[in-house]
């Protein structure tokens, strides 16, 4: 199956913000952009899933229409990770030692006491194994960049803390708008 994955359109947060699980607009403008990009370059008839997450879902359901598409369906499973009591601050604001924890142990420490990076691989996980299941040629995901960065580290097989690992450790290089095609 070829999944082709998208990355939101860039939020209105300011700079250095801390978010995951909040659920921030996307500039007009932006999503003007990202969509026109993304209509000529999406294949139409094809399902497409996305991150119930406003900057996700309002552009997946514009994508719906222009492309248009077999099927849309959300799923929180794809939304980006809770950063718990470190949503909307700035990175800055957050105590150099609880950084320095999550780095040392990014596969189980709850940053903010949200979610941990191996909860999150397990959803994106149980994800793709349902999608999978249904046997489609292709598939466009409109998700954020931990979800892809997830997605594209389940493509190695490793053990679910592994992946989890994997991902996390991988650069983040996924821009606003961007197109990351994996194939299972």
């Amino acid at each position: 199956m070829r999944l082709i994955l998208v990355r939101h359109p860039a939020p209105k947060v300011s700079s250095g913000t801390c978010y995951g699980r909040s659920d921030v607009a996307v500039a007009q403008n932006e999503m003007t952009t990202v969509r026109a990009s993304l209509q000529t370059t999406l294949p139409p008839h094809v399902p497409l899933y996305a991150s119930p997450l406003r900057r996700c879902a309002e552009l997946a359901t514009a994508l719906a229409q222009d492309l248009p598409a077999s099927a849309l369906r959300f799923d929180a499973r794809l939304a980006e990770m809770d950063f718990g009591t470190w949503e909307m601050q700035p990175w800055h604001a957050i105590a150099r030692e609880d950084i320095d924890a999550w780095a040392a142990g990014l596969a189980h420490y709850r940053p903010g006491g949200g979610e941990n990076v191996l909860a999150m691989a397990a959803r994106v996980d149980a994800f793709l194994g349902d999608l999978l299941r249904e046997q489609h040629e292709t598939a466009i995901i409109i998700c954020h960049a931990g979800t892809i960065r997830l997605l594209c580290a389940l493509q190695a097989g490793l053990p679910l803390e592994e992946t989890a690992l994997l991902a996390a450790n991988s650069a983040h290089k996924i821009a606003y708008g961007a197109t990351v095609v994996v194939n299972f």
